[in-house]
């Protein structure tokens, strides 16, 4: 019996060098990304519901891009604050900021989804560039980066969207690990031709693609995922690049409380539910051998089973998993985070464990 969970440990730790050097390599170790400007015109594209505070503030930043044809949808989906208000400020101040307002709609009340199709509608331009009404961009580079991975083929870009940095914030830390980890799977897997998720805090496709697969209604029902479902929907080899300069970076504020990011999890976990099997495949091998990676050696070490053995393949795994994600985290300039590895690496691995069983028995609250 401890000779099969000896022989098992030995796989999972197989399986995750598989992952964390051969997969994420592909990533981790690539060379710094060099962008060559394009002269794209872009439609930024911004949905907002309720979002008066964080409009004030970043809409100004995204008027103020470094780039010589843009212009910003704002899409007000049905707001009850004044963030309609804001927005047409904005559009009288600037020339090239262009207002969508949604109205409840009793088929798709309170559906992002469906303002983002009135919004993609509306805009201008063919190449769109994506992100949220809470976020902003690290520089007046920001559409001038994106948009220069654009090529005949590559008709999608996948982005990074970070989260701020809270001081003596141990959740900062696990919350933007987390962001670090997930970047480094979609980034390596679309480098490997196998795109399967992006965010819509920074993303950026041309308009084709979106009525290539009909838009958002073969998901339209489900309230999440118009960024990770379009995107395992839309994207392959041929037509998906990825853009991680630091100046095309986009930022915003993290949950601050443990209820509030797990219930961010939940929903997240939900919304990957609906990937193709292949990638619900990859991610399911990929989380159970981190679960088996902790869990098997406990049971070895407490009978003192080829402790020598054990001990040894643990220090390798951690070796080249924390080389491999510190190399991302260096392009991704998240380095803080991995001082702090295996400490929030258990901590997530038990966290997913959670939010897969509390998922099974009870249905997350979907969000706009």
């Amino acid at each position: 019996m401890l000779l099969t969970l000896l022989c098992l440990f030995i796989a999972v730790v197989v399986v995750q060098f598989l992952y964390y050097v051969v997969f994420f390599g592909k990533f981790s170790f690539a060379k710094p990304q060099v962008s060559t400007p394009k002269r794209v015109p872009i439609s930024v594209i911004v949905c907002a519901k309720n979002e008066e505070e964080n409009v004030k503030n970043f809409i100004p930043l995204l008027a103020e891009q470094n780039y010589q044809d843009y212009e910003i949808v704002l899409i007000d989906d049905a707001s009850s604050d004044e963030t309609l208000e804001v927005f047409e400020a904005f559009e009288k101040q600037y020339s090239n900021i262009k207002l969508v307002k949604v109205e409840n709609n009793e088929a798709f009340w309170g559906n992002k989804k469906f303002a983002l199709t009135l919004g993609i509608k509306a805009a201008k331009n063919e190449y769109l560039l994506f992100t949220d009404a809470d976020c902003y961009p690290k520089s007046n580079d920001w559409i001038k980066e994106m948009s220069a991975q654009f090529t005949q083929q590559k008709t999608i870009v996948l982005g990074y969207g970070a989260y701020e940095k809270i001081k003596n914030s141990f959740l900062n830390k696990i919350i933007r690990f987390e962001t670090l980890l997930t970047a480094t799977q979609y980034f390596s897997w679309a480098k490997l031709g196998k795109p399967y998720m992006g965010v819509g805090r920074n993303m950026a496709y041309k308009r084709e693609e979106f009525f290539k697969v009909r838009g958002f209604i073969d998901h339209m029902k489900i309230r999440s995922g118009d960024d990770d479902l379009f995107i395992n929907q839309a994207a392959n080899a041929k037509n998906t690049a990825i853009c991680y300069t630091p100046e095309s970076f986009t930022f915003s504020k993290p949950k601050t409380t443990f209820s509030a990011w797990f219930t961010q999890k939940r929903r997240h976990v939900a919304t990957a539910q609906h990937y193709k099997a292949s990638d619900r495949t990859q991610l399911a091998i990929f989380y159970a051998s981190q679960l088996l990676f902790i869990i098997l050696p406990i049971i070895l070490l407490a009978f003192q089973f080829q402790w020598i053995i054990v001990l040894s393949l643990i220090g390798f795994r951690y070796l080249f998993a924390w080389i491999s994600l510190g190399f991302a985290a260096g392009k991704l300039k998240e380095k803080d985070v991995m001082y702090w590895f295996p400490i929030i690496e258990i901590i997530l691995i038990f966290t997913q464990l959670n939010v897969f069983i509390t998922n099974t028995f009870s249905k997350p609250v979907q969000w706009k």
